[in-house]
């Protein structure tokens, strides 16, 4: 039998050192998530060739793999028993694969047809996602595994969530220097592909070696619960969606992250084919954006440790929601408001990366409380699934939306910008203010009714504590 670490004396408070080292493990699904729902698109469409619908239905083919694979890793990384723990080999596992696949996303190849453009890249995407959920469903368990309080995660995740859109800055500042250096269109790809693969193996490594203290001092505290279940995988999804919390905290992440990812995917296209801007306004447009979410990040967490998750995410989303309105009703040359709308969007941005992430490791408490069982992997794999399965959908649905509007396609150089119908510079408006607006209504609607309150959570935490000092 592989021996355990021993734990030294749980500390009175969440160290710095856990909180780093916990954020720092999402540069690397942050740089290339962020990388990819900007670029890629447009990478598809203009550098590579491939036609809107093409582009967009390569996601979806990972998506597929994606299905299954989320979920099926939750559960075997509950399942697993080694030296390292359940979810530490995975991450280290999946490091290498994830960086090196990345970077053959971003590669331009020697292919002229289309079938076969879409073949190579469905084929690096599903390995692509492979890897990354490999790290991504074991890191985030350790939000629920790494503490123990309600006040706790949200100090967690705020880490996460600051780290989190401060990974995606980072991806669009590598960007923005490997642009300026490289002239070759297609190499500018490779190059920030390669670049930002060595930082994501080299942040798994230094997440693992940062929270590993931490994980084994609350794994022995909580020696008494069944940390998995035996029972199959579709009964334990049974177990899980039959949580009414669980699928309210659903429904706020995947509108959160199917609004806010449709408008990603159709930003460039708004600040270069309608706004009629050069190409570096794009990204000073997404800097400002995540900008002023990562220092929002700062206020809204003290403010939902005070005022409650529901109520945070209730106050800064319908201030993203008016600057979609007003980014729809802006005209060509109104950049100083262009700027000025992106500004108030990041101050309730950074709501839909805290809340609901604080909110899941309250649910599996619950969860433990009702059935005696922890399966974090389970839920988180689910999450993770909703994640990026909204990412898909909505790059799926602006690459069709795009198609049917009859958006011009160009292929070898993003700095010729190619007149566009009406009906796509419509459809670009439309993608990027209304649409998205009504279905981040509709996620401050789930979390409006969201049930696990600051005092629901802890008489849950009460009963937990006592069940686990009387089976001790």
């Amino acid at each position: 039998m592989s021996s355990t670490p021993i734990a030294a004396p749980l500390p009175t408070t969440l160290d710095m050192k856990t909180k780093l080292g916990y954020g720092v493990g999402e540069l690397s699904k942050e740089i290339p998530g962020s990388i990819l729902v900007f670029f890629l698109l447009f990478f598809f469409t203009d550098v590579v060739g491939l036609s809107p619908g093409l582009a967009g239905t390569v996601l979806l083919v990972g998506k597929v793999w994606d299905a299954v694979n989320d979920p099926l890793v939750g559960w075997l990384s509950d399942r697993t028993r080694s030296r390292w723990g359940r979810r530490f080999p995975w991450m280290l596992y999946g490091a290498v694969p994830l960086g090196v696949s990345f970077w053959m996303l971003l590669l331009t190849p020697p292919l002229a047809a289309q079938w076969q453009l879409f073949a190579y890249y469905s084929g690096v995407l599903i390995v692509f996602y492979a890897a990354l959920t490999a790290i991504a469903i074991p890191h985030s368990t350790l939000a629920a595994e790494l503490t123990q309080t309600y006040d706790e995660r949200t100090q967690l995740v705020s880490f996460k969530s600051a780290f989190s859109i401060g990974s995606s800055i980072l991806g669009l500042v590598i960007a923005q220097i490997v642009f300026a250096i490289v002239t070759d269109v297609g190499l500018r790809y490779a190059w920030l592909g390669g670049v930002s693969g060595v930082i994501v193996i080299a942040s798994v490594f230094i997440c693992v070696w940062a929270t590993a203290p931490r994980y084994w001092q609350l794994q022995g505290d909580r020696s008494t619960v069944e940390a998995t279940s035996h029972l199959p995988i579709l009964q334990q999804f049974r177990i899980v969606f039959s949580l009414r919390p669980f699928l309210v905290v659903m429904g706020i992440y995947l509108c959160s992250w199917v609004a806010l990812q449709a408008t990603a995917a159709i930003l460039q296209y708004f600040v270069i084919s309608y706004m009629g801007l050069p190409v570096h306004h794009f990204t000073q447009m997404v800097l400002a954006v995540q900008g002023t979410a990562l220092c929002m990040m700062f206020f809204w967490s003290p403010v939902g440790q005070r005022i409650g998750k529901r109520a945070t995410y209730c106050w800064g989303i319908p201030l993203t929601i008016a600057a979609q309105v007003g980014l729809f009703l802006l005209q060509p040359g109104q950049v100083g408001w262009m700027y000025a709308l992106g500004v108030l969007a990041g101050f309730g941005l950074s709501t839909a990366y805290l809340v609901p992430w604080s909110m899941l490791p309250d649910v599996i408490d619950l969860d433990e409380l009702q059935t005696g069982q922890r399966r974090e992997g389970v839920f988180c794999g689910l999450m993770v699934q909703l994640q990026k399965f909204g990412t898909a959908l909505s790059i799926f649905m602006v690459g069709r939306v795009l198609e049917a509007s009859g958006y011009v396609t160009q292929s070898g150089s993003e700095d010729l910008v190619l007149a566009q119908p009406e009906s796509a510079l419509a459809a670009i408006r439309w993608l990027l203010g209304p649409l998205p607006a009504i279905v981040l209504l509709a996620g401050v609607g789930f979390a409006a009714v969201y049930p696990i309150t600051r005092s629901v959570h802890d008489e849950i935490l009460t009963k937990l504590l006592a069940r686990r000092k009387s089976a001790t």
